[in-house]
């Protein structure tokens, strides 16, 4: 992520500017020369970190220090932002279980990333005349994966090609599901000992 350097000491050109101090202590309006005198007593820089206010402000610090933070931050930021990216699977109308199992799998790891799937059913030959057969294999396709999965663009034909595109649930969502689904195994189990409990009696 490319961090924009601002104005700092000399290449601050406008006459007047609010001035803070390093602690955060507003000056107030000075003339920039004087600014900059301050800021050069002080062993620091003068840096405007306010460009667009009138006058802009402009903070009495360490610029070198300054733009290490920024630049720390940019990189803590980055880390946290996903990119989604739209990964493909291809298969044909007649694929066989183990195919058909690793491209499911395949599928279930990108959206498991984050990332969108396109799936993808390709035609050859006299296949065309059996388009119902491909539609099967995606309608399969979106109830295996629809703990993960919601629909975002439907199964179309284009040509010799069927494709639909399938996105991400959100975290929540599924998290929900498997509190749900916890409680559900805690109450038969809960179930099952009282079964027991009744037998014993």
């Amino acid at each position: 992520m490319a961090i924009k350097a601002p104005r700092v000491n000399r290449r601050i050109r406008i006459p007047q500017v609010r001035v803070i101090t390093e602690d955060g202590t507003q000056v107030g309006i000075m003339q920039t020369s004087e600014a900059l005198k301050m800021a050069e007593e002080q062993g620091l820089d003068l840096v405007e970190v306010s460009p667009k206010a009138r006058p802009p402000v402009c903070k009495v610090m360490d610029y070198g220090k300054y733009m290490y933070q920024m630049r720390k931050r940019a990189k803590e930021a980055k880390k946290h932002q996903h990119v989604t990216v739209v990964k493909e699977i291809k298969m044909r109308p007649k694929i066989e279980p183990h195919d058909y199992n690793f491209k499911k799998r395949h599928a279930e790891e990108f959206l498991a990333g984050g990332d969108k799937v396109k799936c993808t059913v390709i035609f050859r030959g006299r296949e065309l005349a059996h388009k119902e057969l491909g539609r099967k294999v995606m309608e399969r396709l979106i109830e295996d994966l629809s703990d993960a999965a919601n629909v975002e663009v439907p199964i179309r034909s284009e040509g010799r090609t069927m494709m639909m595109v399938l996105a991400p649930k959100p975290a929540s969502k599924k998290k929900d599901k498997n509190r749900g689904d916890d409680a559900e195994d805690k109450d038969s189990q809960g179930s099952g000992e009282e079964v027991q409990a009744h037998g014993k009696g």
